[in-house]
């Protein structure tokens, strides 16, 4: 009997569910290699937080992550309307998913205002990125979790860091 696949929590867009802002996917061809390897658990926290799909891009102002969950800084939808709620709602259904299995590894979207991992854009909505991560990522961050993101596997070649 083979051993079994250790479970690795995945946002879902990364394995080509139609999850992100704009009703894409993300599907990463070397995250998806993996499969022979993890059992993969798949998580959109924006969606988890009730966030429609297809949704207004919603960004971090001038923060990240670590500073929505300290209340310090808010998540706002490109229209100006504060979408902070359901970031912090979804961020605590995934983590609960992932503690369900008993996970402390995540593979998280780079660039996005839930799951960045090493960059998120800026708040201006103008495609600036800054170092930092998303309200889910920062969340793992601070329960003792290892998060990477695709160009951290170490076959993947970075793009755009």
């Amino acid at each position: 009997m083979p051993a079994e696949r250790p479970p690795v929590l995945v946002s879902a867009c990364l394995l080509g569910h139609k999850c992100r802002y704009d009703g894409q996917d993300a599907a990463d061809k070397g995250v998806l290699a993996l499969a022979d390897h993890f059992h993969f658990i798949p998580v959109c926290p924006e969606q988890l937080g009730g966030l429609p799909t297809p949704r207004l891009p919603a960004e971090i102002g001038g923060r990240d992550g670590a500073d929505v969950l300290t209340g310090k800084a808010r998540v706002q939808r490109k229209d100006g309307a504060d979408v902070t709620q359901a970031f912090l709602q979804g961020a605590q259904a995934a983590l609960a998913i992932g503690q369900e299995h008993g996970i402390k590894l995540a593979i998280c979207q780079e660039r996005s205002p839930s799951c960045g991992v090493h960059q998120i854009y800026d708040g201006s909505f103008s495609g600036r990125l800054q170092p930092g991560s998303g309200v889910f990522t920062a969340l793992l961050k601070d329960q003792g979790w290892q998060v990477l993101a695709p160009t951290d596997l170490p076959f993947q070649k970075p793009t755009g860091l």
